[in-house]
């Protein structure tokens, strides 16, 4: 009997994720079916796509309010396709916020995954009861996260990150320049402002600037700025050419990796990015802005439990790298901390020694670890 997956993937890294567990179910079950809502990778590998990954483009807590009422309808829309497509498994992929009500409505009729575990442990803690509610199983892309379940009677599986198994433990800084035509003896910055356009709104601003601040006390800086979407890169380009005028900058259609590979320091909004940057074993400067009233509210109810955001320092368990949140993201800040991080070698070579273990322990197969958890779920 043809296994069937439904499957709601939020945003790049949703997309980057999904194709790869798809790709590994179809390595046990070839004729397995995917649909859902997807991004072009999930794609290009065979996802029938009902809704584009964009749509759950949306971060914050005052920010999503705008769109609301499109996402409810858009849930609607999906339980009732669902409910119709009888699907073995649905896999919701990131986007918490959205997938677990939606799988909280799908469970009883098909087995439930959350695939990435939401920050729970770092804020609003409250939320496993309705994790535990909505999922049979949650995926975990990092290995503390299984601890933090297990004391709340939640099945969870530690499967590593599929960047992870994607980036190699050891690669080659100068090909990778020639490949993007930068000089050897260029100092590289590579700048990633976010993925999504609320997040290049908040910082691609201060990011440019600090670029400028930057270049102006140091010689031969190239910057390199991979985006995720035409839409932030659009974006990116006017706040670059207003905030560091005529300064070179090569903005590139994502190449991510690429980038952040070549770079002898990374510049970066705080998320999956940082990941990526960790894995290439980058030293980085990292940057966090929300909204106003969003980020009134996690400091006055005291929702945030852990003491950093990013995730080389939450993996790491101590403060490797330099975090800045909302109004202290400024040009002066920015500029200052990635000059700080050029001029010490020997930090630079701690980082990447430190990074390099962390990769090794979270290089253990991703993609077909969650395959082979969501297929004993259901039995295949």
């Amino acid at each position: 009997m043809q296994l069937r997956v439904g499957i709601v993937a939020g945003e790049a890294s949703g997309d980057t994720l999904g194709a790869a567990f798809i790709e590994a179910v179809r390595e046990r079950v070839p004729d397995a079916r995917f649909f859902g809502v997807a991004g072009p990778r999930m794609v290009a590998v065979g996802c029938d796509a009902w809704e584009s990954s964009e749509a759950l483009a949306v971060m914050g807590v005052t920010e999503v309010l705008a769109h609301l009422p499109r996402l409810w309808r858009l849930r609607r829309r999906l339980v009732a396709r669902f409910r119709a497509a009888r699907p073995d498994v649905f896999v919701g992929i990131d986007a918490p916020e959205f997938n677990l009500g939606l799988a909280r409505r799908l469970k009883g009729a098909m087995r439930t995954v959350q695939y990435v575990s939401p920050q729970v442990w770092a804020w609003r803690q409250g939320r496993v009861r309705t994790i535990g509610e909505s999922s049979d199983l949650v995926l975990c892309l990092l290995p503390f996260e299984t601890r933090f379940y297990g004391e709340h009677h939640v099945r969870a599986v530690f499967v590593g990150h599929p960047l992870a198994d994607r980036i190699p433990l050891d690669v080659d800084r100068q090909a990778v320049r020639r490949a993007l035509g930068l000089s050897p003896a260029a100092t590289v910055v590579a700048v990633l402002p976010g993925s999504r356009v609320g997040e290049v709104k908040r910082l691609g601003a201060d990011f440019a600037a600090a670029c400028a601040r930057l270049a102006a006390r140091r010689d031969a800086v190239s910057f390199v700025a991979p985006m995720a979407n035409a839409a932030a890169r659009e974006l990116f380009a006017a706040q670059w050419q207003r905030e560091a005028q005529a300064l070179p900058v090569m903005i590139t259609d994502g190449g991510a990796d690429r980038a952040l590979i070549a770079a002898d320091v990374v510049l970066v909004a705080s998320g999956t990015a940082t990941l990526e940057a960790m894995l290439c074993k980058r030293p980085m400067v990292v940057a966090y802005r929300l909204g106003a009233i969003t980020a009134l509210l996690l400091r006055t109810l005291g929702l945030v439990k852990v003491p950093y955001f990013s995730q080389p320092n939450l993996l790491a368990g101590e403060r490797l790298v330099p975090e800045y949140f909302q109004e202290a993201v400024t040009p002066r800040a920015l500029s200052d901390a990635l000059e700080a991080q050029l001029a010490d070698p020997a930090r630079t070579a701690m980082l990447a020694r430190k990074f390099r273990l962390i990769h090794e322990s979270l290089r253990v197969d991703g993609a077909r670890r969650a395959a082979a958890a969501v297929l004993e779920l259901v039995g295949r």
